[in-house]
């Protein structure tokens, strides 16, 4: 079978591997699309685990399975998440408190060889816990199941700033109708922020964003946003001002990797605002910010790593909804031996948003 392995950000090479096999619990999954990470676009972050086989958004059909596995079958149409947690609620503490990505199974699990690749192996603990059907009622296609993963990251951090997903739903004392949220970075992340604030309520009016990249900025207009600020031409902060008249932002999500775009939210967020750092900073810098203004604001700064079967089983209920669809963001596609390609597309952060390596 054929995978694209990387050796460094610019050496993606196709390679050859044997069809793994599945054991008891495992199953084998044909990939039929997977999606390239905008994580996975840092250097600094991808190269430090070279070499390795890219991706780990893929979708496909269960085409094999191990012995003593019940829940899926030959045929399956399925999501599968890279990593799963025990959920041992009992004796996991991290899992009882629903921190998954602390859980030490999460850690350590992976699927096999990774996402882009022909074939994938889908370990017992990936299977059981966080591998999901996609459902032909709901019409959803592969690429429609990529996308369960990368909102699923995005419905995590909105989750731990209060907003009402999964577990947050029923609890949750927000009210959309007088919540101002600014996301700054209008990449792939930053419009599926976009299209979850709608999904749960806030008004158009109330959505602003902000990107250099002209085309960015249409799209975020276009599925969504009331409002877009050019940074290359307005100074961000004074727009969510006069935006807001003052009041400043309810949250903002923090999307680029730079300390520089992590102040810029701080300075954002309005009094008893919440910041979420959705994405780390580059290897180096260091945020630093004055303690008594976040100490006589109130301004909570809110780190979002990954996600976990909460958010994933919140993300799949959220495409199925159509509220999120593939072709609202895909903007391209490429076959596996173009994966080199498609990176630098998506790499170049202009004309595209969801860049996809499709199968036959």
């Amino acid at each position: 079978m054929k995978i694209a392995r990387l050796y460094s950000f610019g050496d993606i090479r196709i390679e050859e591997m044997p069809v793994p096999s599945p054991g008891p619990g495992e199953a084998l999954m044909k990939t039929m699309a997977s999606g390239i990470c905008s994580g996975d676009l840092m250097p600094w972050y991808i190269e430090k685990k070279a070499p390795l086989v890219l991706g780990h958004e893929p979708a496909g059909v269960i085409v094999k399975t191990g012995s003593g596995v019940e829940d899926f079958s030959e045929g399956d149409r399925v999501s599968v998440h890279h990593h799963a947690p025990c959920m041992d609620r009992e004796k996991c503490p991290f899992c009882k408190k629903g921190i998954f990505v602390h859980c030490p199974a999460w850690k350590n699990s992976f699927i096999i060889p990774g996402g882009i690749s022909e074939y994938i192996l889908i370990p017992a603990v990936n299977l059981r816990h966080d591998t999901l059907k996609l459902s032909p009622v709901k019409s959803l296609s592969f690429e429609d199941g990529v996308l369960v993963e990368p909102l699923g990251c995005v419905l995590k951090g909105l989750r731990r700033a209060g907003l009402p997903v999964g577990e947050n739903a029923s609890s949750s004392c927000f009210d959309p109708g007088t919540f101002f949220v600014f996301v700054i970075g209008l990449g792939v992340m930053g419009i599926l922020h976009i299209l979850a604030l709608k999904a749960l309520g806030i008004k158009a009016e109330n959505i602003i964003g902000a990107d250099s990249v002209p085309f960015r900025l249409e799209k975020a207009l276009g599925l969504g946003a009331g409002h877009v600020v050019d940074v290359s031409r307005e100074d961000p902060v004074r727009a969510v001002e006069k935006i807001t008249n003052g009041r400043m932002a309810d949250l903002v999500i923090a999307g680029p990797n730079s300390v520089r775009a992590m102040h810029t939210a701080v300075e954002a967020a309005g009094p008893g605002g919440k910041v979420v750092l959705f994405t780390p900073a580059k290897p180096g810098e260091v945020l630093s910010l004055d303690p008594n203004d976040i100490y006589f604001r109130e301004v909570s700064l809110i780190p979002s790593y990954s996600t976990g079967p909460v958010d994933t089983r919140a993300a799949l209920a959220m495409i199925e909804g159509g509220h999120v669809r593939a072709d609202m963001i895909v903007t391209h596609s490429f076959p596996i031996g173009e994966t080199q390609e498609a990176y630098r597309l998506a790499a170049r952060a202009a004309d595209s948003l969801k860049v996809l390596i499709r199968f036959q």
